[in-house]
């Protein structure tokens, strides 16, 4: 057999083996097998090339049975209870015969490996329900290769019949606009008494939420919680309103208690039917879409700029730290270059 002919059974053969590994994984995970689901999640946040070819035929596949399921963010910061809410709020979504998919967001894990990992420990009763899937975004090296990572997995998810997707986030950073790119409906937790209110305002998640829920509002944190509640609905009057006219709620909960828990899915399904019936649903996520393009485009512009230009870089700046240029005009003879 010659070299060209051998050369080009050996690519069939890899064609064959990728198409059957791609079709083995939609048909899993189209027919609920959470296995399949958590292979081709490991899949796409793959970075080696060939896993990327895989990944893309697979979410390609995927692409017209996504869309159906509502999407959640629901953030805060370590210690608001996060784990123990969304224990209460998924069984009454699971009650309600629906299937539910957490995704977790965490960009601290870089360094520390993640806290969220062991969330899925403290869900003790949905880590066990058939209908329940949970799963930690692989963080790779930036938070936009997380954002890719989730809004994928969201995609995978619908495809294997999840009705209602969480994303869930630490509350820190840019987690959260990452998080609010890719979702229907933006939850914040704060607690009482911590300086939280303030500190929310202060970061700009106001303007992102479409509702506040106080936590731990009871025992004798009852009064602080409902003065927080009304703190921050006298805050939310100095922000403008929303593109979709929707006025964010605010309300005091406890998972001890089960205060409210059914009231924050109660609010959710409102939210959901009011701005899928005027249609902002659909036109928010398609505008979801292309900013992830628009996002994904000029990353890639800009690492494969940067890799083709490492050496040059390193001189310019060596070049900077010995005060003989600017950084700005370092740019300038950066891109000026034959």
């Amino acid at each position: 057999m010659k070299n060209e002919q051998l050369d080009f059974w050996i690519k069939q053969r890899k064609d064959q083996k990728r198409k059957r590994s791609v079709e083995t994984l939609f048909n899993g995970l189209r027919s609920g097998n959470n296995s399949a689901l958590s292979a081709a999640i490991t899949l796409i946040e793959s970075s080696l090339e060939s896993d990327r070819i895989l990944a893309n035929e697979l979410i390609k596949k995927c692409l017209p049975f996504s869309g159906n399921a509502i999407r959640i963010a629901i953030t805060g910061i370590p210690g608001v209870g996060k784990s123990s809410f969304i224990e209460e709020f998924g069984k009454i979504i699971i009650g309600e015969k629906k299937r539910l998919s957490i995704l977790a967001i965490d960009p601290s894990s870089i360094k520390s490996k993640g806290s969220i990992l062991g969330d899925k420990t403290r869900m003790d009763f949905l880590s066990k329900s058939e209908n329940v899937f949970i799963r930690p975004t692989a963080t790779g090296n930036t938070l936009g290769g997380v954002a890719r990572n989730t809004r994928e997995s969201i995609l995978l998810c619908e495809a294997a019949n999840y009705n209602v997707i969480i994303v869930e986030t630490v509350g820190v950073g840019q987690s959260e606009i990452s998080a609010h790119s890719m979702v229907d409906f933006f939850l914040v937790l704060m607690l009482s008494g911590a300086g939280d209110e303030l500190q929310g305002i202060k970061r700009g998640i106001m303007e992102l939420a479409d509702a506040i829920l106080i936590t731990k509002a009871d025992g004798q944190n009852i009064n602080p919680a409902k003065k927080a509640k009304q703190q921050i609905k006298n805050a939310l009057h100095l922000f403008p309103a929303k593109e979709n006219n929707w006025t964010p709620i605010v309300e005091t909960c406890s998972s001890k208690d089960e205060l409210n828990i059914h009231l924050a899915w109660e609010i959710i399904n409102d939210f959901f039917t009011i701005q899928s019936n005027n249609g902002w649903i659909n036109s928010n996520r398609i505008e979801q879409q292309i900013k992830a393009f628009n996002n994904t485009l000029q990353s890639k512009i800009y690492h494969d700029f940067i890799s083709k230009q490492k050496k040059y870089i390193n001189r310019l700046e060596n070049e900077i730290k010995q005060n003989k240029i600017s950084p700005y005009q370092a740019v300038e003879k950066l891109l000026n270059k034959n």
